[in-house]
């Protein structure tokens, strides 16, 4: 996952001090890796970070067991509204999307990699298969936050019933 975005960033500093513009996430949506024709960059961080989510939870699993109830329900709420905005974002861009496609296509050009958004800075948009991709990773890792903190929440309260 470092490697990717270093790459990512490494490569956008030189497309912004050469053009002064960078969409961002292009990169990782126009290369491909390791040969033509396979999987690209984003689909590798999307997927390195669904994994590396994962990972950690499984780790420090039981130390967030550990803590009281307040703090688990603060966690539980915080990753309630992060769920619910990567699904909105998530949302948002497939219709974003769906719409510069149909205009695409009405044009009779379809280039479906070097769809942008210049929203909400016009002087940096985001390439919107990164955006997807992103929000996507968003919307699995804090609903699989919010599922493990309200089972937390609930071995907890079934804990502190038993005492």
């Amino acid at each position: 996952m470092a490697i990717i975005t270093i790459y990512a960033l490494s490569l956008s500093l030189i497309e912004y001090l050469e053009t002064g513009k960078v969409v961002v996430g292009e990169i990782l949506v126009t290369s491909e890796f390791p040969i033509k024709g396979l999987a690209k960059p984003v689909s590798y961080l999307m997927l390195s970070s669904i994994i590396g989510w994962y990972c950690v939870t499984r780790l420090g699993e039981r130390v967030t067991r550990k803590n009281s109830k307040t703090s688990i329900a603060l966690i539980e709420l915080i990753a309630i509204a992060a769920t619910v905005i990567s699904l909105y974002e998530l949302i948002y861009n497939f219709m974003v999307w769906n719409a510069l496609i149909t205009a695409d296509l009405l044009r009779g050009t379809l280039e479906i990699d070097r769809l942008s958004m210049p929203y909400p800075n016009p002087n940096t948009p985001w390439s919107l298969v990164f955006a997807t991709k992103m929000f996507l990773a968003s919307l699995i890792i804090s609903a699989h936050a919010w599922y493990l903190s309200a089972k937390a929440y609930n071995e907890r309260s079934k804990k502190d019933n038993k005492s």
